[in-house]
């Protein structure tokens, strides 16, 4: 199937689908590496005028990798709800898109489609958005999830405590741990990328962040983002695990890359589940995603990079996760080159996992080595806050020492909360208040707690 626009009696044509989502995605130096991007500023409009009449149909009937060949197309196409679907079947991406911006269309209306929209549909829909059409329809977009908190409620903004140490050193991570406690950080996870995978080095972290939540009795849940079958077998030895952890992307070729197929995580998603760790849910998935993976991996299929993200959601939707995120800058100015290009991407992520129906948080974020600064990531995690994003880091001084690049702080996520009037998870807010971390309108009010922590921890 081939698709055509005339600009000006320039005829652009665009074989299939898969040249049409490349050629109409805003441009971003992966897209042009892979030698798939629109030739010119005047190409791209022309695609994405084209890609604007093309019926919502047409990407159930012409998968963008042979359903033979990749098991994420299988699990998208097997997966979707014709019902779910109905709604919007008769229409095009351009009129998702309106039909996504009227304000007759409400936040629950949207919540159906979870299992109606395909990945490849909400990619197609965003590269037709600007900026702000993004941040509105994923601001419609709540998605809650549950272990020993409540995340992703209006009005809440999440972290991630990340005490990550360049050799593990339990001093150094434990110290880190009490800088964020003591700045309400760590309501999301307190997660820890690990120097070592080994189970033995994994195990000394996983322990450590559970004797200092039971002590203090911290409502939030632990994780070492060691790799999946690492924690598969440290659950089989009855190893603290509250939830499991793994990066994952949109085609078979980049996930077998990782060490991982559907296989193995639908394994660890049965195993986590067993342990019943939770309270107040059992949400017990943590994935990580980055545009420019698949590419990287030289596993893309010729598709565009932000597509192959939006399919890495499909992956994730079916193991119900407690948290997504998107380490929208870690990958390299060789992906997503500048500040712009980062933010644009964090926003394109965020609107098209909130549409699947994933709890999304960004690790706003970006390499030494990239034309961006901690201006544009206070510019994007602001945009993030208003947009409804469910949580994102919070490493100390945002620069981390083992993974060496740099994040958002402790401090970077008191300022989205102070300037949006945004709150912590509602149970570690109440921990929050209880230890006198904190006064009744979230100001930092450090008392006793920061004795007892040190005292227990050194």
């Amino acid at each position: 199937m081939g698709y055509q626009h005339t600009i000006r009696h320039q005829v652009y044509s665009f074989k299939d689908l898969k040249e049409l989502l490349a050629k109409a995605s805003p441009f971003r130096t992966g897209d042009a590496l892979a030698g798939i991007s629109a030739a010119n500023y005047e190409e791209r409009v022309a695609a994405q005028l084209t890609l604007a009449d093309v019926p919502l149909k047409d990407f159930l009937q012409e998968a963008l990798i042979a359903y033979e060949k990749d098991e994420v197309t299988r699990l998208i196409l097997d997966s979707h709800d014709p019902l779910a679907f109905a709604p919007v079947a008769h229409i095009t991406v351009g009129e998702l898109r309106d039909w996504l911006l009227s304000d007759l269309t409400d936040p629950e209306t949207i919540k159906g489609l979870k299992w109606g929209l395909t990945p490849e549909m909400v990619a197609a829909v965003s590269k037709l958005m600007r900026n702000q059409d993004l941040i509105v329809v994923a601001r419609k977009c709540t998605v809650v999830t549950r272990f020993r908190n409540t995340i992703g409620l209006k009005g809440r903004f999440s972290t991630r405590l990340q005490p990550n140490h360049p050799t593990d050193d339990p001093k150094g991570v434990a110290a880190s741990m009490i800088d964020g406690l003591l700045y309400g950080s760590g309501d999301a996870v307190i997660g820890i990328n690990p120097a070592m995978d080994s189970p033995a080095a994994v195990l000394k972290l996983l322990q450590l962040i559970d004797n200092v939540r039971q002590q203090f009795e911290i409502p939030t849940q632990s994780c070492v983002l060691s790799h999946i079958t690492t924690t598969i077998e440290l659950i089989n030895s009855g190893a603290p695990v509250d939830l499991c952890f793994q990066s994952i992307a949109g085609t078979e070729l980049t996930n077998t890359s990782f060490g991982v197929s559907l296989s193995v995580l639908d394994e660890a998603y049965e195993a986590t589940l067993s342990l019943k760790r939770g309270t107040v849910g059992q949400n017990v998935m943590y994935f990580e995603t980055g545009q420019g993976s698949s590419l990287s991996a030289n596993a893309h299929h010729g598709l565009d990079q932000q597509t192959c993200e939006a399919r890495a959601y499909a992956v994730a939707r079916k193991y119900n996760p407690l948290l997504v995120n998107t380490v929208v800058g870690f990958i390299g100015p060789e992906y997503l080159y500048d500040g712009k290009q980062i933010i644009r991407a964090a926003l394109e992520d965020h609107f098209c996992g909130k549409l699947l129906g994933l709890p999304m948080g960004v690790d706003v974020c970006y390499t030494n080595h990239a034309e961006a600064d901690q201006d544009d990531m206070d510019n994007l995690q602001t945009l993030l806050g208003v947009a409804g994003c469910n949580f994102i880091m919070g490493i100390p001084g945002s620069d981390d020492i083992m993974l060496n690049y740099q994040s958002t702080s402790f401090h970077d996520a008191l300022y989205v909360r102070e300037v949006l009037g945004l709150r912590p998870a509602p149970e570690f807010e109440a921990w929050l208040i209880n230890q006198g971390i904190t006064n009744e309108n979230g100001k930092i009010a450090h008392n006793q707690m920061t004795k007892q922590l040190i005292a227990h921890l050194f």
